[in-house]
């Protein structure tokens, strides 16, 4: 039988350095006041990096918490040996309940109908469910709103201490989330201050929380004194964080995890005047040497990198010409002073080339890490 590392890198896979995971989860620890709780954020398959993989280790490493954006993903988890506590960010259809009982997910929960629901189901089935109370102090997505004027606070504060106290519920954090950590310190002061406001509210009716946590990676790395806790580590656990956008902690000793490679396929001989790719947006402007990488958009380059971006072949960057395809992406590698061939390797994303695919494509890393989709096999370095 083929080794199945081999069979991997066939064609495109990406390289998970587990090694340098640890290392970020050391440097993060390191940042967070004594008592305050790590949580290792492994929605979106762990930023594209393999969410069971990563959460394994983390949970090795001595993690709190886990993460994840919806139920499935925290079934997943709990299927695949993780049993440290996983916390569900996103809402949930109260039909659920069962998975979150039976799989003991802590649910995020940021209206009343949906806390209602669930304490129907945990009395009905003799459970007790793990709630933490979701606050919007700025980002207007999901939560209880924060009102500025006295009387909704009020209000407010009341109908999170009726969730706390329905019967069958477990009442375990209150969290917001930071929207401008990168950039606005102004802003998540304001926000900070807006938890720590409804905590005291709160705390006047009765109801103490265990865990309060705010800042996500942006939030510790530019405002370390909002962090509460616990912390919530995304982007900057894989290695990377915003250094353009105002945080004054940008060399702290991360190292990126992932690193995407694929192998050429293919080497061409073209005339000048060729044209390159769906639409013929790129014309050969003499004689060159082309090579195919079986990477697309089905991959992990997206399109509008085409005509815009370069690969990696024996550290000597290559543009990328034409449009990126599904499942292939065009190279010129005429001025490569090395001869190249078919099975050769082209470095698609490491450090330099994550970054330089950010810029090119105006977007951000978050976005870059989750576009290595499932079908780019993920192997796992360690030692």
């Amino acid at each position: 039988m083929i080794n199945e590392n081999k069979k991997a890198m066939s064609r495109t896979w990406a390289e998970i350095n587990l090694n340098a995971l640890e290392n970020n989860y050391n440097v993060l620890k390191n940042l967070l006041l004594p008592g305050t709780k790590f949580a290792g954020v492994c929605k979106a398959n762990a930023y594209g990096h393999g969410m069971i993989e990563i959460a394994d280790k983390l949970q090795e490493l001595g993690a709190d918490y886990i993460c994840v954006a919806s139920v499935d993903e925290g079934v997943t988890l709990r299927e695949n040996n993780i049993t440290i506590p996983v916390l569900c960010l996103g809402q949930t259809d109260p039909e659920l309940a069962n998975l979150i009982s039976r799989y003991e997910i802590t649910q995020a929960v940021g209206d009343f109908e949906n806390a209602e629901l669930l304490s129907c189901y945990a009395q009905k089935n003799n459970v007790r469910i793990k709630i933490h109370i979701k606050l919007d102090t700025g980002m207007s997505r999901l939560g209880f709103y924060w009102p500025d004027d006295e009387r909704n606070k009020i209000i407010t504060a009341e109908t999170i201490a009726k969730i706390c106290k329905l019967d069958g519920i477990e009442a375990e954090g209150l969290f917001t989330h930071f929207s401008k950590a990168d950039n606005d310190i102004a802003y998540t002061k304001m926000q900070y201050e807006k938890i720590n406001e409804a905590k005291k509210y709160l705390s006047r009716l009765g109801i103490n929380f265990n865990i309060i946590h705010a800042s996500a990676s942006s939030g510790i790395l530019s405002s370390p004194d909002f962090q509460m806790n616990m912390c919530r580590f995304g982007i900057a656990l894989y290695g990377y964080t915003y250094p353009d956008t105002g945080n004054e902690i940008k060399n702290i000793g991360l190292k990126p995890v992932m690193t995407v490679k694929s192998r050429i396929s293919a080497v061409r001989n073209l005339p000048a005047g060729s044209k390159i790719s769906y639409g013929g947006t790129y014309e050969l402007k003499r004689d060159s040497k082309i090579a195919i990488i079986p990477a697309g958009y089905a991959d992990c380059i997206p399109r509008n990198l085409s005509n815009n971006f370069s690969v990696k072949i024996n550290n000597i960057k290559c543009p990328l010409i034409g449009r990126v395809c599904m499942d292939m992406t065009i190279i010129d590698v005429t001025d490569l002073a090395c001869e190249i061939k078919s099975g050769d390797i082209a470095v698609i994303y490491d450090e330099e080339l994550m970054m330089q695919a950010v810029k090119n494509s105006d977007t951000i890393i978050d976005e870059i890490v989750c576009r290595v989709l499932p079908r780019v096999t993920k192997i796992y370095i360690e030692n």
